[in-house]
């Protein structure tokens, strides 16, 4: 014991991944579930996160289903992943996501990730050159903080404009670039917001990055998952204008966020990413990471290839049906100021706090809320708008509207009376 008490360690834990770790929606929910009443016997109803698969309507197709158990049955994807199994999947990629570009994508066009989130990892990482900035949405996506805040690069947010159906706002964007900024984030269809951008609009903001000399890093993790009257166009579409990096996966379209596959694809006609060594940096990072699901890469070509049509319609028209439900009902509670989505699985509602009594702010009314009502939505200080909320409307029907009757009576409680 004296021996103990006397020594010196040489270790620390790394401060940043705590501050990191902070700003997630992981922590966030966290925080919100441990609030939940463990006497109340109801159901607790997630609006919170982007993950319907758990419920029946939102099952993928079993095309998907039967494609991953002959991949597992055929005993060929129980080890690491051989080049030829990446080069397949990466060849799949490729081909299903060339048909909305003017142009082929090239399977070296195409990195495998295991998911969204580790692409969006892996670029963080490959840009974090010391001095440099990147450029995030607000509101927006907290990992790209909480990785950014891990890597030690620095970051500034731009806004986007919730009274033009959240298009961005290019003028305070260029205001805030100088020589050291690297990269800015799209996130379309848009996570929290629900929007989904115009032809011209994205247009603008490649010019803008070229202006800029940074290149554009296009979060399309719920790519072609619209219900409003814009189409889903890729950003790669501009890659003649500006170096794109596309993040995707088959997360979310495909309801499987649990079987780990998504991707960056570099869509930059001129080839100045290689000429950079950012396609270099990206490799390298690759290779140190984990490898993508084996299993799921040996399905993939078949998930991308014969998924029916008509699973893809089904899925919009009961996003639309719930997005529709969502809105109606959050407009006729007072407390709340919904702006409608087109795409995605959310939408934003504003707070009227002037009307509530004994809460404070968006974090406030999301805690008690879940203790009084066993429902979880995401408070707006988590994505870097204080006083909103996100409401995720991908659930089952029944849960949504039981959920939505629990808010309207948590808002009658705690309304000032006049």
């Amino acid at each position: 014991m004296e021996l103990l008490s006397n020594s010196r360690w040489n270790f620390q834990g790394k401060e940043d991944a705590k501050k990191a770790s902070a700003c997630t929606i992981r922590s966030y929910l966290n925080t919100l579930n441990e609030n939940i009443n463990k006497s109340d016997t109801r159901t607790v109803i997630p609006l919170s996160h982007g993950d319907p698969s758990g419920f029946p309507s939102f099952r993928t197709t079993k095309v998907s289903e039967d494609a991953l158990v002959d991949a597992l049955q055929s005993g060929k994807y129980n080890g690491y992943a051989p080049n030829s199994t990446t080069l397949q999947a990466r060849r799949s990629i490729a081909e299903f996501l060339s048909r909305d570009y003017p142009y082929e994508l090239s399977p070296y066009d195409v990195h495998v990730t295991a998911g969204a989130k580790q692409a969006i990892e892996v670029l963080i990482t490959a840009l974090a050159v010391p001095g440099a900035n990147i450029l995030l949405p607000r509101p927006g996506y907290p990992t790209y903080e909480a990785l950014s805040t891990f890597s030690r690069i620095e970051f500034r947010y731009y806004d986007l404009l919730s009274e033009q159906d959240w298009e961005v706002d290019i003028n305070g964007l260029e205001a805030l670039a100088n020589d050291r900024t690297v990269a800015m984030v799209v996130i379309n269809p848009g996570n929290p917001c629900g929007n989904v951008y115009k032809h011209e609009h994205l247009k603008k903001i490649a010019e803008a990055a070229k202006r800029l000399g940074m290149l554009v890093i296009s979060d399309e993790a719920y790519g072609h998952l619209v219900f409003g009257s814009n189409s889903f166009v890729p950003m790669g579409v501009f890659g003649e204008i500006v170096p794109i990096l596309t993040i995707g996966s088959i997360s979310k379209r495909w309801m499987v966020p649990g079987w780990r596959v998504g991707w960056i694809v570099m869509c930059d006609r001129n080839g100045i990413l290689q000429k950079h060594g950012v396609v270099e940096s990206i490799k390298s990072c690759l290779e140190i990471s984990a490898d993508p699901s084996t299993l799921t890469m040996g399905a993939i070509t078949r998930i991308l290839d014969e998924t029916p049509e008509d699973f893809y319609s089904n899925t919009i028209n009961l996003l639309r049906k719930a997005a529709d439900i969502c809105y109606t009902g959050l407009t006729e509670t007072p407390c709340f100021i919904p702006y409608k989505p087109q795409g995605s699985m959310f939408l934003m509602a504003k707070l009227n706090m002037s009307l509530l009594e004994g809460i404070a702010n968006d974090t406030e009314f999301c805690t008690k809320l879940a203790r009084e009502e066993s429902v979880i939505v995401l408070p707006g200080e988590a994505l870097g708008l204080k006083n909103w909320v996100r409401v995720t409307f991908a659930v089952e029907i029944s849960a949504l509207e039981e959920g939505l009757g629990r808010i309207k009576a948590f808002c009658s409680r705690n309304t000032k009376q006049k």
